[in-house]
């Protein structure tokens, strides 16, 4: 071992520590001059807490950091448009009382402004759902701690959002719940309470809400379920429509009566929370039965029965008048009052079902299967159309009978010929003024006379032959070889105009100048013709049709409707004469069932071409109907003869289209004081004119009304044909002068001699006294005529007039 010394080791577990104080190794003395030691270095597990330094920096950071947020969340979401379904709404079709007829667009919801909302309802909702509402803020932090802490502790899934986040996301976003949908609710709602009122937001709300039923906002809730607009709810009805926001279809208590007392206690949360704000008194409260709501139709929405028939033609007439755009009405939101009244129209159904629909049999009779029916009426005085019948069910057959124009209407259209003769002074060919007497040719296929177009010889129904008749008896029997020779001597141009001026539009199909206007060949629509008769109904005072009282435009925005132009479009004689004829053909011709009405009326039967179509147009002072029975394949559309339907050999005008008009009229009049018409005839409509030789540029074919005798008699024909043949243009002294020439007698194709009357003794020829008839008549005696026959034998209808002896023998030649 070495005698140096050694360095002395350091104990164990020392360690050399760096000198006090500035790089130059002089200790840091503090500022007192006295001497302090450093904090030891934090150990162990305080080393994790951090200072209240750090805790300070950190917190002043993160506000900072939340406030630059916000105010970059604030800046950068914008209110966005409303979305697509917030703005859709309905269109609402009413009565003219104000009954709901139906409602059609994607949305069932009808806007309305805060003044059309109960006070009752406002506060019912509130309570429900933000008893707060006015005096908080948009956002109620509170709130929505609350609602989370319950929905964590099992209480239900609880929202706790403010009536203005509801309506944000109700009007602005979509319904999923996504975080970055609840932070644009967030910062919009913010926003929108800086920029709208509270009233308009609550406004919105309730506009914007699911009340179940396809119900969208307040109005169309308190349709659905109590009928009623907003404005009428009482504090039960809005408190059950408020407690509806919390569960729409299972508080429905008719839908689903097993959850009747949840609702009922929602129901008396409500109205409890109204008692506490003060909105509603405790003693009114007490004792508040809980209103049940209507059943549920389920078919406010839809389209069937009647509601199609009428939404169509309204948009029809909205679109056609230009008031509304096929776009706007898209858009929704219109409040659309018509003039129908709901009982006229509820009339009109019961009326078709009872004398047609009710009486086929679509099972057993394949033509039941192609009946329709259509019909409308019209205030003669206003030009408001009171009801209108557009088909058995608009989603079973969806055109409307009323508006369409494909059927002839047949000699509905007659009136409107003659009504053009008296208001243009018209005349026959050989010169003498149409009137009501004016005697014409009414055989059948007698080619019209004065036409340059052509030869033309319509047919009579059935190929009757009526020889020499007036107007009248012409109209009361629809005889169509009359009406076409009228259409001529009046001009067929000017017929077409007086149909116009009337009410049908120009643009009618087949509604040219030509004589086989006078037939009805034109396919007019039910309503038009209903136009058209209400003018006459009106003394020639035309009004075009109107479909429409009102319209609104979200609870507030008048739609301005076109003024009501009306004009004198006939002269008031040729008006009122055409209804003292229509009047005869009630009381005496092919609509004698109209007769039932119990009132004064006038009317016209018609029917289409081979039977496709039945009709009657009539009116009384008061009201205007045209009803037609059509015929329609349901598959192929095709036409369809109506021959058999209902079990008759065929439809005429004077059975079921005049059966329902009928009873539809009394019903409609009923508490109407029934009126007789206020006529002003044409001059000379009651004088009887003499009848010359060729009457209307054609040879004579005798009385207007032939003899009716049972038999022959001895005397060659008895009294009434020998009076009836002096008067109406048979032969002077009937069978009693026999060789006398037939020159004044007889059918027009009877012989020229004097064989029509038959000598007592020898009856050559058995001719009837006045001219022939339909059927025959008996001539001479019956023990001696060489062709007389005995009184069955007689068939024919060729010849004579229409009421011609019934019982003779051979038809008169």
């Amino acid at each position: 071992m070495s005698d140096e010394p050694q360095p002395q080791r350091p104990p164990q577990g020392w360690a050399p520590r760096e000198p006090l104080g500035d790089a130059t190794g002089v200790p840091d003395a503090p500022e007192d001059g006295s001497k302090k030691a450093k904090r030891p270095k934090r150990t162990g597990w305080r080393r994790i807490i951090p200072t209240w330094r750090i805790v300070l920096g950190t917190f002043i950071v993160g506000v900072l950091a939340l406030v630059g947020l916000f105010y970059l969340g604030y800046s950068m979401v914008k209110i966005p448009p409303a979305n697509a379904l917030a703005t859709k709404q309905s269109n609402l079709y009413l009565y003219a009382d104000g009954t709901e007829i139906a409602r059609d667009g994607e949305v069932n919801r009808e806007n309305v402004t805060l003044a059309q909302i109960s006070k009752d309802a406002q506060h019912a909702v509130l309570a429900a759902e933000d008893r707060d509402f006015y005096t908080e803020s948009a956002i109620d932090p509170k709130a929505m701690l609350r609602a989370g802490v319950n929905t964590a502790m099992g209480k239900g899934k609880q929202s706790g959002s403010t009536i203005t986040q509801q309506y944000v996301k109700n009007y602005y976003l979509a319904q999923e719940q996504t975080v970055s949908r609840k932070v644009k609710e967030f910062f919009i709602s913010i926003k929108l309470d800086q920029e709208q009122s509270k009233d308009k937001i609550l406004e919105g709300y309730l506009n914007t809400s699911y009340f179940g039923r396809n119900a969208y906002g307040i109005q169309a809730a308190a349709q659905a379920y109590y009928g009623v607009d907003a404005t009428a709810l009482t504090p039960g009805q809005g408190a059950y429509l408020a407690a509806l926001l919390n569960a729409p279809s299972e508080y429905d208590v008719i839908a689903h009566p097993e959850n009747k007392a949840a609702a009922q206690a929602r129901w008396n949360y409500v109205l409890d929370g109204m008692v506490k704000k003060g909105w509603l008194e405790q003693s009114k409260r007490t004792g508040m039965k809980f209103p049940t709501p209507l059943e549920s139709s389920g078919a406010s929405t839809g389209m069937s029965g009647q509601r199609g028939y009428i939404v169509t033609a309204i948009k029809d007439y909205l679109k056609d008048n230009k008031i509304l755009t096929e776009e706007e009405l898209d858009g929704g939101g219109y409040r659309i009052t018509t003039t129908l009244e709901k009982a006229k129209q509820d009339a009109f159904v019961k009326s078709v079902n009872d004398n047609l629909m009710d009486k086929l049999d679509k099972k057993k009779n394949k033509v039941d299967n192609y009946v329709r029916a259509g019909g409308a009426a019209v205030d003669p005085k206003t030009g408001k159309v009171l009801a209108m019948y557009g088909g058995i069910d608009y989603v079973k057959q969806y055109t409307n009978n009323a508006t369409r124009q494909d059927f002839q209407v047949g000699s509905t259209f007659k009136p409107f010929v003659f009504t053009s003769a008296v208001d243009n002074k018209s005349e026959t060919q050989d010169g003498r003024l149409i009137t009501p007497n004016t005697v014409y040719d009414g055989n059948n296929k007698r080619p019209v006379q004065g036409w340059s177009g052509g030869s033309y010889a319509p047919a009579n129904e059935d190929d009757v032959d009526y020889g020499n008749v007036t107007v009248r008896t012409a109209t009361d029997k629809s005889i169509n070889s009359v009406y076409a020779q009228m259409a001529v001597d009046v001009g067929s141009d000017k017929v077409k105009d007086t149909a116009v001026a009337l009410g049908l539009p120009s643009s009618t199909p087949e509604l040219t100048a030509s004589p086989s206007i006078a037939l009805g060949v034109a396919t007019g629509s039910v309503l038009d013709m209903a136009e058209a008769y209400a003018t006459l109904a009106n003394h020639g005072k035309h009004g075009t049709y109107t479909l429409i009282d009102k319209i609104t435009k979200d609870g507030k925005t008048t739609i301005e409707l076109p003024a009501q132009q009306s004009s004198q479009a006939v002269s008031r004689e040729a008006a009122d004469t055409t209804t003292a004829i229509l009047q005869s053909v009630v009381e005496n011709g092919t609509a004698t069932a109209a007769q039932a009405v119990g009132r004064p009326a006038a009317g016209k039967t018609g029917t289409a071409e081979e039977d496709q179509a039945a009709w009657f147009a009539g009116y009384t002072p008061d009201l205007a109907t045209v009803v037609s029975v059509m015929g329609q394949d349901p598959e192929t559309a095709a036409h369809k003869s109506l021959y058999g339907a209902m079990g008759l050999p065929r439809i005429n005008g004077g059975g079921a289209p005049t059966e329902i008009w009928a009873q539809f009229m009394k019903d409609a009049l009923k508490g109407t004081p029934a009126s007789e018409f206020d006529l002003q005839l044409q001059d000379g409509a009651d004088v009887v004119q003499e009848v010359p030789p060729t009457p209307s540029g054609t040879e004579s074919t005798g009385p207007e009304q032939g003899g009716t005798p049972t038999d022959g008699g001895t005397d060659g024909g008895d009294a009434q044909g020998q009076n009836q043949g002096a008067t109406q243009g048979g032969a002077a002294q009937g069978g009693a002068t026999g060789g006398t020439p037939g020159t004044t007698g007889g059918a027009s194709t009877g012989g020229t001699t004097g064989t029509t009357g038959g000598d007592t003794s020898t009856g050559a020829t058995g001719g009837d006294t006045s001219g022939g008839s339909t059927t025959g008549t008996t001539g001479g005696d019956t023990s001696t005529g060489a062709s007389g026959g005995d009184t069955s034998a007689g068939t024919g209808t060729s010849v004579g007039p229409a009421s011609g002896g019934t019982n003779g023998g051979t038809p008169g030649t």
